[in-house]
């Protein structure tokens, strides 16, 4: 598959009107203010070289919509730029991204294509609009702090994605995240903070709380698992500590006062009060903190 043909193949999908047919250079966007946010999927860093091109195109998008999710936004539009390989694999992913694409009615805008030997490196860009846009640095001493969902399936999927066996749900829990766009829109206008769980619930809720310059506490034996991961990695301390360090689950969490209760279905994990740090709780004793809170971006050395 040569560029002329990816191209085409693109401008069958979802066009955003102000991607002009995907004709021309540029794009034209008239929506304001917008929210934007990027990411980039690494081969062998953020998904496994055997990962189907179709769900990588799904993860790829979905990723970027969660964190439109946690503005509250609606999706106005994505950019793709995208590394030109294996003719069979790029029709794959095509059609995964025409999936996503439409699953989420989300629009192309535009992007960039280049031709690129080696692992592969996917970017997106997305575009929100109509945001109440809450930061993570807004929560206050004294507010609540709670996740939308399950923790901990896409790291008990990638786990079985290595393996090759276990139960679907979860594999497809790491490989297709689905991003909270409806419960991000009727929390945006009510909590004073929100972002999404992507590198860890532990490493996260930290993050949370240092911008909001707060400490935080977090309740192990209160993080929620599914069905799934109860019965395949179990319920104990040590499951619970790895499913709150795992990363990929793209939940929201987010601050509330106490008392108030979110408009949405969501789970108590802990609270915010005056100070610094992170501390961790099981069944309302002190616990140590696992030497890894989540996943971190360090350079190889």
């Amino acid at each position: 598959m040569n560029e002329a043909d990816f191209i085409a193949a693109l401008r069958r999908m979802p066009l955003h009107p102000g991607a002009r047919g995907l004709i021309d250079d540029s794009a034209v966007l008239t929506a304001a203010p917008l929210v934007v946010t990027t990411d980039t999927l690494v081969e062998g860093v953020h998904f496994l070289p055997h990962d189907p091109p179709a769900d990588i195109a799904w993860k790829l998008v979905a990723t970027n919509l969660s964190d439109l999710a946690a503005k509250g936004a609606l999706v106005e539009g994505v950019l793709l730029n995208y590394p030109l390989g294996d003719p069979v694999w790029d029709r794959a992913f095509l059609d995964g991204l025409a999936a996503v694409l439409n699953h989420f009615d989300a629009r192309l805008i535009g992007g960039d294509t280049v031709s690129k030997r080696g692992p592969r490196s996917l970017t997106l860009t997305a575009f929100g609009r109509d945001a109440a846009a809450p930061a993570r640095d807004g929560a206050k001493a004294g507010d609540a702090l709670w996740v939308t969902g399950t923790i901990g399936d896409a790291g008990l999927g990638l786990a079985i994605a290595q393996a090759g066996h276990g139960p679907i749900a979860l594999r497809d829990a790491y490989r297709r995240p689905y991003p909270r766009l409806t419960e991000g829109r009727a929390l945006g206008p009510v909590v004073h903070a929100m972002m999404d769980v992507s590198d860890g619930l532990l490493i996260d809720a930290g993050r949370m709380a240092r911008a909001s310059e707060l400490a935080v506490t977090v309740a192990l034996d209160t993080v929620p698992l599914s069905e799934e991961a109860r019965a395949f990695g179990g319920t104990d301390r040590a499951a619970r500590l790895a499913a709150a360090t795992a990363g990929d689950d793209y939940e929201l969490l987010f601050a509330l006062p106490a008392g108030i209760t979110p408009p949405v279905a969501a789970t108590r994990v802990g609270s915010f009060a005056p100070g610094d740090g992170l501390t961790l709780t099981d069944s309302g004793k002190p616990i140590p903190l696992p030497p890894r809170w989540g996943y971190e971006h360090r350079p190889e050395r």
